[in-house]
């Protein structure tokens, strides 16, 4: 894995140990697909993290600097996953954030996941219920330890068999919100529906362009209306989409609507053009 530390637009040597990240989870990161050396999707990813950044009033480095930081780590490589991550810096012990700290950042470059699963998805639904917080809803910020929760629900039997490749999460009031590492699109009468994410959960880069390009109507989902869709899919800027094939006792097949939004997709970024549709 390579890894680049900096502080403000000067790189630095070390995580500082007073890092408000650490301390608080006080930040926001961005996962990007690399393909043919490059992030296809670089400019709707600086987009979003620009906008939680204003949200939480973290100052950004310089984007033309990150920028440059990017193509020095990717040189020479073509495929992977690029995280960016940043926090509000350094401060002294308290929530209170200092003021005009500049921002704490690191970018790594990690291997491609498993991406395709031949016969589609196998989902379990999470025990763990997600918390409303609206001033946090859509934003992608340090703190993940209700996923890191879900996830371990299911860790230890899936060691022995395959029982998920994904688990389901509900918000408090029982709506549907997102997989512990996905968004969710169902389709229901024809048309694609994702849920609402304005009390919690993760506006991806990837839902956006499904709402965008499948003209896709953003509701409170119920666990039944999962059950019940004429088909369903995963989706996040690294592993593109991904049918699902099994939910509790409900199986779907492979679905023309699904298999149309990756050829959709593929056409989009370029790194999802020689997958299976």
């Amino acid at each position: 894995m390579n890894v680049g530390l900096y502080r403000g637009n000067t790189r630095t040597g070390a995580v500082d140990p007073a890092s408000r990240g650490i301390a608080y989870g006080d930040g926001l990161f961005e996962t990007m697909r690399v393909h043919a050396g490059g992030v296809p999707w670089w400019q709707r990813h600086w987009a979003r993290l620009a906008a939680g950044a204003a949200r939480l009033g973290i100052p950004l480095p310089d984007p033309g600097f990150v920028a440059a930081e990017v193509d020095r780590l990717l040189e020479g490589r073509s495929e992977g996953v690029l995280k960016l991550v940043v926090t509000r810096g350094v401060g002294a012990r308290g929530y209170t954030p200092a003021p005009n700290a500049d921002a704490d950042w690191q970018l790594a470059l990690h291997p491609l996941p498993v991406t395709e699963v031949s016969d589609g998805l196998v989902l379990r639904w999470c025990r763990i219920r997600l918390a409303h917080q609206p001033l946090l809803a859509g934003l992608k910020h340090c703190n993940r330890l209700e996923q890191v929760l879900a996830r371990a629900e299911w860790l230890e039997a899936d060691a022995r068999e395959r029982l998920a490749d994904e688990g389901l999460l509900c918000d408090q009031e029982g709506s549907v919100i997102s997989a512990t590492a996905a968004n969710l699109f169902v389709l229901r009468g024809g048309r694609w529906r994702t849920p609402a994410l304005d009390g919690c959960g993760v506006a991806g880069i990837c839902r956006q362009w499904a709402i965008d390009t499948l003209d896709a109507e953003q509701v409170r989902l119920a666990p039944t209306d999962v059950s019940s869709a004429e088909a369903v899919f995963l989706c996040n800027a690294v592993r593109g989409i991904l049918p699902v094939a099994r939910l509790d006792g409900r199986s779907w097949p492979p679905q023309p609507a699904v298999a149309r939004a990756r050829r959709l997709l593929a056409g989009a970024h370029p790194a999802f053009a020689t997958e299976p549709s």
